[in-house]
């Protein structure tokens, strides 16, 4: 059987998915279309048709279909019960199998950012930089419902409601200790070696885990 052609992208699309990803390189979540499309100064039908060539490529997620009727996870109800240690627990299931997928699945210009990212540049805030990396991971899984499920751990986790006070300053030096492990796990992917990704992913976690135990043992032996 002939092979079927695949369409083939104009110069003009093509010109579109560059200015799209301009706006991702700098960090930035992409607007609703229709602000996009006028912040572009494009029809929507030529946007669309990059945002889709984007997601074939996996370069973008699906969108997530939303369907009537109330959430099966309210963050607010979740905060209530829960704590700091509960969130990195479940991080550590989940981003494991995460950064397995991402070396699998992420497309080639994913992975640049992922390496790109990996490094916090100065003058951007260590929870931003921490938060942007492992958003990129999640993005370039190929698995729209584990980055959902990963954004919405974060959101738990950033809430006040679970913020415990650190017990010494944020130096660079522990910034510094942070981009090792990240980049160890970029580099990983990069590799395309899912079970050193992962491996790297539980190490950095395991880390993480013990800063904030380190952090709550003050408060629980008062």
């Amino acid at each position: 059987m002939p092979r079927t052609r695949q369409p083939e992208v104009s110069n003009d699309i093509r010109r579109l998915i560059t200015q799209i990803r301009a706006l991702l390189g700098k960090g930035e979540e992409l607007p609703p279309e229709r602000t996009l499309a006028t912040q572009l100064n494009v029809n929507r039908h030529r946007l669309r048709l990059a945002l889709e060539t984007m997601r074939e490529a996996s370069e973008l997620p699906r969108p997530v279909i939303r369907r009537n009727g109330p959430p099966i996870l309210k963050g607010d109800v979740v905060i209530q019960d829960t704590n700091a240690l509960e969130v990195i627990e479940l991080r550590m299931v989940l981003e494991p199998a995460i950064a397995r997928l991402a070396a699998v699945r992420a497309s080639p210009v994913q992975i640049a950012k992922i390496l790109e990212a990996a490094t916090t540049p100065t003058g951007v805030a260590r929870t931003t930089g921490d938060i942007a990396f492992h958003k990129l991971l999640a993005d370039s899984s190929g698995n729209q419902l584990a980055a959902s499920l990963y954004a919405f751990l974060r959101h738990v986790g950033a809430d006040q409601r679970l913020h415990i006070p650190a017990t010494t300053e944020i130096t660079r030096e522990r910034i510094q200790i942070r981009d090792v492990e990240h980049r160890n796990i970029a580099e990983a992917i990069a590799s395309r070696s899912p079970d050193a990704a992962e491996q790297a992913m539980r190490t950095h976690l395991r880390r993480v885990q013990r800063e904030i135990a380190d952090r709550l043992s003050p408060l629980e032996t008062v």
